[in-house]
């Protein structure tokens, strides 16, 4: 089973109209392409420096060292690197066996002998742990294919960069906090343990801290250019957001080192203490991002491994006083683990001056993190200024222009899995329905416009008989890689643009004319 998905003409069907939009017409630009440059970038910056520094732990006979380094770049890559070959798998699978389709290219599919070429390349690019990498590049060439194709086809590029783009950055989000997050508390240690910053560790430390910070900040932008609810955030708000968030990542892993380096044991347990903390808190808001409750409290799992670090919007409204809260017991935790390794450090390995030092670089640090996020909450947030004059504090010119007024469950834009619909949800009432779960529906144009009236130039209604998720959530065509595919046929497909629309809740169920299966 699957979602509902129908196709209907602009003009066919009389259902109702409110919610229905045309998807973005966005031109790909060359900032775009910088952009996903500098993420490729730091991806490979942050893990040859890792396996440089454990090359260098093995040759200066540090195995204990060379074992943590290496197992903190190995492990949550093998992870990751699975996560992204099943995506490939199913891609791949649905596109050989379901395009059939009625689509426009259904009759060049890959033959045996390319299909053999494509799985033993995949392959190789995972086991080689490059999948991130071909997927940057992939991204890349699909956004200046956007750029240089014709219309029809440009827009059907553009979805296919989106689409990419979303799978890309929840792949790196989960990788660094896997992997970058503990390898950059692990450097820290050992330099304050051995009172000294070997070039290589600061190196690794430094590649660690800008991938975290730069992979919220990304997450955050094209979720935002996935949904055209939202207003897209700008690059100049996205680097005032890398700034916060390395600032105050780089406090909170300066904090955990100091007192790790100690009070190895009790760090442990502070560790543990915070996560099982912050992921019920997590649970407790009732997220909405998975289609079943135990990928669910997974997901608030994950997401409780990012709140180790940083803060995370994972809940629909005004997040001002979650992240209010979250930081005041941040910045009690930082006051509270770096005040008790300056009562317990060693005084034979630290002068009182370099102690002292490193507490104002924890508060200093901690302190121009959240001056940058005042800084893009009060000028650079995409729906305008959230401390302004119509917010409560902070000097602001001129309000943005608001976005353009569009219902809920309206969608423009491109995502992969989705919240599954109760039975009642999906099969109205008994005996309306068959047992077969309808993937989409075609209703009949209505018959031609007379001659004086001008031609209508609106793309079909792709509409998904599904209640639009809310942000900070994904979209559920992004999320749901078989309706994506869906989409991506049906949009090549048509000569216009389609236009996605999502059931309003409460609404009743339509009564389905012609049904198929894909």
């Amino acid at each position: 089973g699957g979602p509902a998905v129908r196709l209907e003409s602009p003009e066919g069907g009389g259902g109702r109209r409110a919610g229905v939009a045309v998807p973005p017409t966005r031109r790909y630009r060359l900032r775009d392409g910088c952009w996903v440059l500098c993420a490729l970038l730091v991806c490979f910056a942050d893990g040859a420096s890792d396996l440089w520094l454990a090359a260098h732990y093995y040759v200066r006979g540090q195995r204990w060292w060379f074992g943590l380094t290496l197992l903190f770049v190995l492990l949550p890559s093998l992870v990751v690197q699975l996560l992204s070959f099943r995506w490939f798998v199913y891609d791949f699978a649905v596109s050989t066996k379901d395009s059939a389709a009625s689509t426009k290219d259904s009759a060049r599919g890959p033959r045996g002998c390319c299909r053999l070429c494509v799985w033993v390349l995949q392959g190789l690019i995972h086991l080689l742990q490059l999948g991130q990498v071909w997927r940057y590049l992939r991204t890349l060439y699909l956004g200046l294919q956007s750029r240089w194709q014709a219309e029809h086809r440009r827009r059907h590029f553009y979805w296919r960069m989106m689409f990419e783009s979303a799978d890309i950055s929840m792949l790196r989000l989960l990788e660094t906090f896997l992997k970058s997050a503990p390898q950059l508390v692990l450097q820290l240690s050992i330099m304050v343990q051995q009172n000294s910053i070997d070039p290589l560790q600061g190196l690794s430390a430094s590649a660690s801290l800008v991938s975290l910070a730069w992979m919220i900040a990304s997450y955050q932008k094209v979720l935002r250019d996935s949904r055209e609810d939202k207003m897209p955030m700008s690059y100049k708000g996205a680097v005032v957001q890398i700034l916060w968030h390395l600032f105050t990542i780089a406090a909170r892993a300066i904090a955990f080192a100091l007192f790790a380096s100690v009070f190895q044991l009790y760090f442990g347990i502070f560790i543990v203490t915070h996560w099982c903390i912050m992921t019920f808190w997590i649970i407790q808001g009732e997220t909405d991002f998975c289609m079943s409750k135990w990928e669910e409290i997974i997901y608030n799992m994950v997401v409780g491994i990012i709140y180790i670090f940083c803060w995370f919007n994972v809940k629909e409204g005004r997040s001002r006083y979650r992240m209010c809260i979250y930081y005041i017991i941040t910045l009690s935790e930082n006051a509270a683990l770096t005040v008790l390794w300056f009562l317990y450090y060693d005084r034979k390995t630290t002068s009182d001056f370099d102690a002292l030092i490193l507490v104002c670089v924890v508060s200093s640090s901690f302190a121009l993190g959240i001056f940058f996020m005042f800084i893009y909450y009060c000028l650079l947030h995409p729906n305008g200024p959230m401390f302004g004059p119509q917010a409560g504090g902070c000097i602001f010119r001129q309000p943005p222009a608001p976005a353009p007024t569009s219902p809920t469950d309206a969608v423009t834009s491109p995502p992969r899995s989705l919240p599954r619909t109760t039975g009642g949800e999906r099969d109205g009432a008994p005996g309306e329905r068959d047992s077969c779960v309808p993937v989409f529906q075609v209703r009949p144009c209505a018959p031609p416009a007379p001659a004086a009236r001008a031609p209508r130039t609106e793309g079909p209604v792709i509409r998904i008989d599904l209640p639009r998720k809310k942000y900070p959530a994904w979209d559920a065509h992004f999320i749901d890689r078989r309706l994506r595919k869906t989409i991506l046929a049906l949009e090549y497909a048509s000569p216009t643009t389609p236009r996605l629309q999502y059931r309003t809740p409460g609404a009743p169920q339509e009564v389905l004319e012609y049904e198929t299966t894909v």
